[in-house]
């Protein structure tokens, strides 16, 4: 490697140093959707070359504060909208706003630091290093996902817009390949300064990136058609603020919003009605034994907006009881028909990954004396149900259900495949996106979970509240005209777009990702490498 380190007592370049460690962590941030400035991926490879130029005598602090500066400018921005929920009940929660966005991107930009630390512990003045640096980041941003609940927003790999023909690799390797191949990539250019062998790994992160182009655009060429015995899906989205569902003067006008959306008639060029009508998660403020027992008027009233052959999937919250016999609650999606002039259930999932801080507070003790509550207002939070699995429904395709969070985990529908021996024909994603207001949140929520489309070779049915609700085919495409922006009111009427082929992926998780780490690993036991001081 060219170029002299940094002198490791010079305050001046060392506060510099930090300053551009921070930039990098936003750069990277915005390559994300909903900004998708691809540009900004370089600032993965800004932070490789600003440890690479701490030099081989630099203490493994100065490293570690380095990864965890950068960590801290990409998560303060991808996670900015965790502000919103607290304005829902602005006069107790407002106060933490700041904070929890600041504490959030401050503990998530541990993992960073750790990556960084690992990297210039093991890394030396090869070529390798590239692999080292986004073998260490990723494996990093894997622990991200996987422990403590896991938290995998705004993976590196999620910066491609989904859809766009580089998203498309995610069906082969995952959005942590995904992830691997673009640091990698980006991180490359940074070797220019080592010479000829450095410009020519330059090159080599160029052609990773045109490989990506090139792949995707040969998988979005073909692809079945649409079939027309397809089912008819309608999304319902009531545009119903988060604020309002604790309004109890406004629950009858909640209900008629959604009993009125479900019962309009077929949109210009559909052949009947919908075959399934799917609402939000949480569409309906109130238990679902409560709202949907007999002789009580929303019963009735949902029932009479429903034909009898339709199916209707919600999502909220319903009560239970634990082995003890303690109440519980659960964070549902409920499958109802028509029957007899009422309702059947005829399914129902409970929500087996929960929002930490969100839908149950981690050492709740603790949190209470401080005065911190969870968002949700039911009882003392949600307990997790079983790991979910495809679900069959009477005449219509098997559907895997994921509820709000649960659409960041690449592998979770698989995963429930697995269990279940029955690979599901599509996906349906209802989420209560309300709560993120109408920043970013809705928009990076909508691209993270149509990466489980990419990786599954599955279409997604995506209902919110309050947008962006969306038919999603098989390759991460929103399809044309079938989406409800933020603060919309409305329906999306469409056929179910077609499975693909079981991918590579959904066959494989993430076995190609760790056989990456394993490259990467290659290099740190390779001669020559040099370590940090202690």
């Amino acid at each position: 490697m060219s170029g002299a380190p940094f002198p490791a007592h010079s305050p001046v370049l060392l506060t510099g140093t930090r300053a551009l460690a921070l930039i990098a962590g936003l750069l990277a941030a915005i390559a994300q959707p909903p900004w998708g400035f691809l540009p900004g991926l370089l600032g993965y490879g800004l932070l490789l070359r600003l440890i690479d130029l701490l030099g081989t005598r630099a203490r493994w602090r100065s490293a570690f504060a380095l990864g965890w500066l950068t960590g801290f400018g990409y998560f303060l921005v991808s996670v900015a909208w965790l502000a919103q929920p607290f304005q829902v009940d602005a006069e107790a929660q407002g106060w933490m706003a700041p904070f929890a966005v600041i504490l959030m991107a401050a503990l998530l930009a541990l993992f960073w630091g750790v990556a960084a630390t690992a990297y210039r512990l093991v890394a030396g003045r090869g070529l390798r290093r590239v692999l080292l640096f986004a073998g260490a980041l990723c494996l990093a941003e894997w622990l991200r996902g996987h422990l403590f609940t896991g938290f995998p927003w705004d993976l590196p790999g999620e910066s491609w817009r989904a859809g766009s023909a580089p998203s498309q690799m995610a069906s082969v390797v995952g959005a942590y390949g995904l992830s691997w191949i673009t640091v990698a990539a980006a991180a490359a250019p940074f070797t220019v300064f080592d010479g000829p062998r450095g410009r020519l790994m330059a090159l080599g992160g160029v052609a990773a990136i045109v490989g990506l182009y090139a792949f995707g655009a040969g998988r979005l060429s073909g692809g079945p058609s649409l079939d027309v015995r397809a089912p008819w899906v309608r999304i319902v989205q009531a545009d119903v603020k988060q604020e309002n569902k604790y309004d109890q003067r406004l629950f009858s006008s909640i209900v008629t919003r959604y009993v009125t959306l479900t019962a309009r008639p077929p949109s210009a060029g559909m052949t009947h009605a919908p075959d399934i009508v799917v609402w939000p998660e949480g569409a309906i403020p109130a238990a679902l034994e409560e709202y949907l027992a007999d002789g009580t008027w929303t019963r009735a009233a949902i029932a009479g907006a429903l034909k009898p052959s339709q199916t209707l999937i919600l999502g909220g919250y319903r009560f239970g009881s634990a082995a003890s016999g303690a109440p519980i609650t659960f964070n549902s999606l409920a499958v109802l028909r028509p029957e007899g002039g009422g309702l059947k259930v005829t399914g129902v999932y409970d929500k087996f990954r929960l929002v930490p801080f969100g839908e149950f507070m981690p050492f709740d003790s603790v949190a209470t004396r401080w005065g911190i509550k969870q968002f949700v207002h039911v009882g003392d939070g949600f307990t997790p149900g079983p790991r979910s699995r495809p679900m069959r429904l009477d005449g219509l395709p098997p559907v895997q259900p994921l509820i709000c969070y649960e659409s960041l985990f690449p592998g979770f529908t698989r995963e429930g495949a697995d269990a279940a021996g029955l690979r599901p024909a599509w996906i349906v994603n209802i989420s209560n996106d309300a709560w993120f207001g109408v920043g970013a949140g809705p928009r990076q929520h909508l691209n993270l979970a149509s990466y489980r489309a990419i990786e599954e070779g599955l279409p997604m049915v995506r209902a919110t509240p309050t947008g962006i609700s969306a038919m999603i085919n098989a390759y991460g495409r929103v399809a044309r005209g079938k989406s409800l922006k933020i603060g919309a009111y409305g329906v999306i009427d469409a056929q179910l777009p077609p499975a693909l082929a079981p991918t590579l992926f959904s066959q494989y998780g993430d076995t190609a990702f760790f056989l990456m780490i394993l490259f990467s690993a290659t290099g740190a036991v390779l001669p020559g490498r040099a370590g940090l001081r202690r």
